[in-house]
């Protein structure tokens, strides 16, 4: 019964397309019909409104940390259940025929939520390759795998040192749920890199 509570709850609130209703209430347009057809703060930003874009961000970070932090105090034991299935609900909503967003804002949440270092890392990682590139969709997916890969070698290092020290919790599978996810996700911007034709964001 734990595990259809967590499964429901988290995806029901990583399914909720911020983007999409922000833009409908406040600019009566969707968003979906703009740029390049995405339900996330990337695009709200493309509709003209900054606000609208900052708010979508933060409300997609705190629909991947909330579940967590619900899931951390009363179902310790199905966290990593609850991050994957709050992710799935942003890519794959029910709502929206099951075409959600890159899930990038909602990853950084639950990573606020598991790894405090991981986030920090993330979000720096994601700035500096976007000051050299300028492609969000590279500074999605490489900071995903840096995580990822510094994670594993941290995992690897203590275990070398002493088994006694790691955490039971041990998050790199699911960070190598996630990282392939978000390739997924990107598998547009993945072609369009590949012939040239992804925009640059204007720093």
């Amino acid at each position: 019964m734990d595990y259809l509570v967590v499964i429901f709850f988290s995806y029901i609130s990583g399914s909720i397309p911020y983007g999409l209703i922000l833009t409908k209430i406040f600019k009566n347009i969707d968003i979906r019909n703009i740029g390049s057809g995405n339900i996330g703060a990337s695009n709200v930003l493309r509709s003209g409104n900054r606000i609208l874009g900052i708010v979508t961000l933060v409300m997609d970070v705190l629909k991947g940390y909330a579940p967590i932090l619900v899931s951390q105090s009363f179902y310790p034991e199905q966290v990593q259940i609850a991050a994957l299935m709050v992710f799935l609900g942003h890519l794959f909503p029910v709502w929206l025929k099951f075409k959600g967003g890159k899930g990038v804002a909602t990853y950084l949440g639950v990573l606020f939520a598991i790894s405090l270092s991981s986030s920090f890392l993330f979000i720096f990682t994601w700035v500096t390759v976007l000051l050299i590139f300028k492609y969000p969709s590279v500074s999605s997916m490489f900071s995903a795998l840096t995580v990822l890969v510094v994670n594993v070698i941290k995992v690897n290092a203590i275990s070398a040192i002493d088994k006694s020290l790691l955490n039971s919790d041990d998050i790199n599978f699911i960070l190598f749920v996630f990282f392939i996810l978000i390739i997924f996700a990107h598998r547009k911007n993945i072609h369009n890199l590949k012939n040239k034709i992804e925009n640059k964001i204007k720093i």
